[in-house]
């Protein structure tokens, strides 16, 4: 009968065991869906609305990630500049004057897109400048060798 009664004890010991290690599962497989909630929503007024506000954020750059849309960052920075956005967008503002906006407080550097001006030739005109200078370089290279020639193979007298 004892032996009976230390079976038990073992038994619920181990459905304890196994009620614990489903809850903590559980608690795992669930963790990630806290987690996925949006951090701060904004108050749209319509699906225009807010499909205009994410095609803008997504055209500035995050200043503080530098390689990183306002969209996608999560830096503080990222988001006051996400509510200026919205703010420009709920006082009737068109996407040409919030980027005009965001340009006057930030510079150009705050586009992915900046405009043609002398201020940015460089931007735009660098790496075509570079591929021609490596063009030349390349062309110059094979045109010198080109001239140079192979020396002719010794003949059997000449070798000794």
């Amino acid at each position: 009968m004892r032996a009976y009664g230390v079976f038990q004890a073992h038994r619920r010991r181990q459905a304890r065991k196994l009620r614990l290690l489903l809850v903590l599962l559980l608690g795992l497989v669930l963790a990630p869906c806290v987690q996925a909630q949006a951090v701060d929503p904004l108050p749209f007024k319509d699906r225009n609305e807010e499909a205009r506000f994410q095609r803008l954020t997504a055209q500035l750059r995050c200043l503080v990630c530098q390689n990183e849309n306002l969209a996608d960052s999560n830096a503080s920075l990222a988001r006051d500049l996400r509510h200026q956005v919205f703010a420009q967008l709920q006082a009737g503002k068109s996407d040409a004057q919030i980027k005009q906006y965001m340009v006057e407080r930030y510079s150009d550097f705050v586009l992915y897109d900046p405009p043609v001006k002398r201020g940015t030739w460089l931007l735009w005109f660098g790496p075509l400048l570079m591929l021609g200078a490596g063009a030349a370089v390349v062309a110059h290279t094979v045109r010198k060798r080109a001239h140079a020639g192979t020396a002719a193979a010794p003949q059997a007298e000449e070798e000794w």
